[in-house]
């Protein structure tokens, strides 16, 4: 699956520090811009024009940068601190101060050659890193690490210090500017997935909100040579194999789709929460899924059960990674293997997530009826699922939540593997394998998580716990085998 992301911006400091060898900060900053380059990751900097060698020593370098930095406030994403010798840690600290960017910083510091250690050539960056992050400290800025305290900016260890960066980044300024519709009311049967609107809107997330009966009766309102109706009816037929779907509930999906998708371009949402159970195959006659899918897969996360915290988990594996999310159930034990667990949903799983026929053609996406309460309202009101077995490959899980007694915002977080393991059943479904899962179920109902939680085919857990917890202040449980 290609990863989709936009292209990131980040603002660059090149350290310096007189009375060390000021002629590595060139050769430095060249080599550092070109490691960004080869990412995709545009820059804002220094010229050499407008400091000695592009950079950052003295307090009107500082001055200088910061405004700079101002300058293009809009379009950074997050800073890269480089030090190609000790560097001026106040002048380092006084830049982000005044251009007070409020974005991820990233430390990064050269390493010494064992072979250039004379007074021309000795960086001492491994010990102005220390400085410089004494500094942010002492000024309360926050700033991320890269996994080797020093680093070569042409390695592939920095080529993964700054994947991850990237996605601290992607995550915290997508979040703090999240908007998420949410269509219709809590199902009255799900008290779990309440949630505080002002916590999330103090965390920079907006939810606007969309009853069910002005999407119903702009549906129904629809003409039938409707371009919106007539594009999203065209899409739904081309997206997977519809079997024996009825015309009539392919038409009432179409419509739902289009009015959805129009209010959610008008509201410039990223993300949705849309009631299901059971007001939609009562009162429209169809489940939502297959949109709701489809969204999803085209990267606007989308959650039944108007589950607005388990969408913010979905939108930030999302950013993290550039890949589809799902919303799942822990839904089911896997025999007697504690490390294991069947999850499940109806479905509206993108279609990214499933196997394909490479994989295992009877298990690929179809789209169906929903099993479950077609036997309550009816199997004819209840077309539009999209049914089969999740990929094997790793995978990354993320469950948020609102504590509003505590006024604070919780997740848990973590990685495991989806596996092959036999299993025949209905809806969207795989089997998971996750280090000390049982840990991780008690620590779940201990601490009052909801049975949903989002999943992403990548590895992002640690990227998204560090921008979590230190750019958001979240309090975050990240599972690795221990529960604290």
């Amino acid at each position: 699956m290609a990863e989709k992301h936009q292209p990131l911006t980040l603002g660059v400091i090149v350290g310096n520090r007189g009375f060390f060898p000021d002629h590595l900060c060139e050769a430095g900053r060249t080599v550092v811009l070109e490691a960004l380059a080869d990412q995709g990751i545009q820059t804002v900097a220094l010229s050499p024009e407008d400091t000695k060698f592009g950079s950052v020593e003295s307090l009107s370098d500082a001055r200088k940068c910061a405004d700079l930095f101002s300058q293009h406030r809009s379009e950074i994403d997050g800073v890269l601190v480089t030090l190609p010798n000790f560097g001026d840690e106040r002048a380092i600290a006084n830049t982000l101060r005044w251009a007070d960017l409020n974005v991820p910083v990233l430390i990064q510091a050269f390493p010494d050659q064992v072979g250039s250690m004379d007074l021309a050539n000795r960086r001492d960056s491994f010990c102005g890193k220390m400085s410089a992050c004494n500094n942010l400290v002492q000024y309360g800025i926050p700033f991320s690490l890269t996994e080797n305290h020093t680093v070569n900016p042409d390695s592939e260890s920095f080529k993964r210090d700054l994947e991850k960066f990237s996605a601290i980044c992607r995550v915290v300024s997508g979040l703090r500017n999240a908007r998420i519709g949410a269509i219709g009311a809590r199902p009255a049967a799900f008290n779990t997935v309440r949630f505080s609107e002002k916590l999330l809107e103090f965390s920079g997330i907006s939810v606007e909100t969309l009853d069910l009966s002005e999407v119903f009766g702009r549906a129904n309102r629809l003409k039938e040579d409707d371009p919106a109706y007539r594009a999203m009816l065209a899409e739904i037929k081309a997206y997977v194999p519809i079997k024996d779907i009825p015309s009539a509930s392919l038409e009432k999906m179409a419509k739902l789709g289009a009015v959805i998708n129009t209010w959610m371009e008008e509201n410039q949402l990223s993300a949705s929460a849309i009631q299901c159970w059971t007001s939609m195959q009562e009162f429209y006659g169809v489940v939502p899924c297959t949109f709701m899918s489809m969204m999803s897969n085209r990267m606007l996360p989308s959650a039944c059960e108007t589950d607005i915290a388990g969408v913010v988990g979905m939108y930030t594996l999302a950013l993290a990674s550039g890949k589809p999310s799902a919303i799942v159930d822990w839904n089911n034990n896997y025999g007697d293997d504690a490390d294991k667990a069947v999850i499940f949903h109806c479905s509206n799983l993108p279609k990214e997530v499933f196997v394909d026929e490479t994989i295992a053609a009877e298990d690929i996406p179809v789209m169906d009826y929903q099993a479950i309460i077609a036997g309550t309202v009816g199997a004819e009101n209840t077309y539009g699922t999209v049914v089969g077995r999740v990929r094997p490959e790793p995978f990354s899980y993320c469950r948020v939540s609102t504590d509003d007694v505590n006024g604070r915002i919780l997740a848990y977080l973590g990685e495991g593997e989806l596996t092959n393991d036999p299993l025949k059943t209905f809806g969207g479904y795989g089997v998971v394998h996750i280090p000390q899962m049982q840990k991780l179920l008690r620590y779940i109902c201990e601490n009052g998580f909801e049975h949903h939680v989002a999943i992403n085919l990548s590895l992002v857990a640690e990227a998204v716990h560090e921008a979590f917890e230190k750019y958001l202040g979240w309090d975050v449980y990240h599972h690795n085998g221990e529960v604290v």
